[in-house]
């Protein structure tokens, strides 16, 4: 067994590997959030479902259309996104001028019908996905041994994650949507449609969920509460990132994984809380959070 310094290499490599790939998913739903969130000012308490969502939807799509997993990381994320804009256009922009309580309780409200809907079809127990062909095996490194599913979880997501920040930071959509944000009256006076931005905004962030939920399907159990148990911690990286900030959600989501995957090592006891205190943290020293700006 290798050792270092009393460090059971093999231990600490394969939580840092789980804290990779938990950093992943966190990375993708919180990108998703702040560009909902931070971007549009809409408080979606349903991200999470959206997740659970995607994940049913690769696992439905399977068993009774034959549909795999390739063609469903293409086409659940289109799917999920269209249930974005109808929530937009239908629930949330009637209230849009409300406080943003309203969303809030909305959202939350559509979450808890929507895991109601899943609990009393196929209950709480969870369901199997298997893990595409093409990617079962692994790689022997030195200190561990490396899933290729794994490997191509933490790939994908980095390279959505990248291209999304590139889109919104670098193009002229991008700009659209930060300027319709920021000031819509100025923006339609030069004939943006600012809505139908907002609507496609939101649901592209909710379909980053969904594609976040197709890869996690394999390798987590399919379950109506597999979305509710990541709600709360990837809120808490927003807020750490700070909010509106693209980057910030990227980096902080990765990062926040491998803190808790060492945490997870080094004192077990405390994973369960150390983003929430990381929190706190930041919250004392910088209240717009890492890389959030001050108002």
């Amino acid at each position: 067994m290798a050792t270092f310094l009393g460090i059971n290499l093999f231990g600490l490599f394969g939580q840092l590997l789980v804290g990779l790939i938990n950093g992943s998913f966190y990375a993708l739903l919180s990108l998703g959030l702040a560009i909902i969130f931070g971007l549009l000012k809409i408080i979606n308490f349903a991200q999470g479902a959206m997740y659970m969502l995607g994940a049913f939807a690769a696992y439905l799509a399977l068993q009774y259309m034959g549909i795999n997993y390739w063609a469903s990381l293409v086409l659940v994320p289109l799917a999920v996104g269209l249930v974005g804009v109808l929530m937009e256009r239908f629930l949330i922009r009637p209230i849009a001028n409300e406080d943003h309580l309203y969303s809030l309780l909305l959202t939350f409200g559509f979450a808890l019908m929507l895991q109601g809907v899943f609990t009393h079809m196929y209950g709480s127990s969870g369901l199997s996905y298997s893990i595409p062909e093409a990617l079962r095996g692994g790689t022997k490194l030195p200190f561990m041994y490396l899933p290729d599913y794994r490997a191509w979880i933490i790939c994908a997501s980095v390279v959505v994650c990248g291209l999304t920040w590139w889109m919104i930071e670098k193009t002229k959509l991008g700009a659209y949507l930060r300027a319709g944000t920021e000031n819509p009256q100025l923006m339609q006076a030069f004939g943006i449609n600012v809505p139908l931005i907002v609507t496609l905004t939101f649901g592209f962030g909710v379909g980053l969920a969904g594609l976040a939920g197709v890869l996690a399907a394999p390798i987590y159990s399919v379950s109506p509460d597999m979305g509710s148990n990541l709600l709360i911690v990837v809120f808490a990286i927003v807020v750490i990132g700070g909010m509106g900030s693209i980057g910030g959600a990227i980096l902080t989501g990765l990062g926040m994984g491998v803190i808790e995957g060492l945490t997870k090592y080094f004192y077990p006891e405390a994973s369960n809380t150390v983003i929430f205190l990381v929190m706190v943290i930041v919250l004392l020293l910088k209240p717009a959070g890492l890389f959030g700006k001050e108002a």
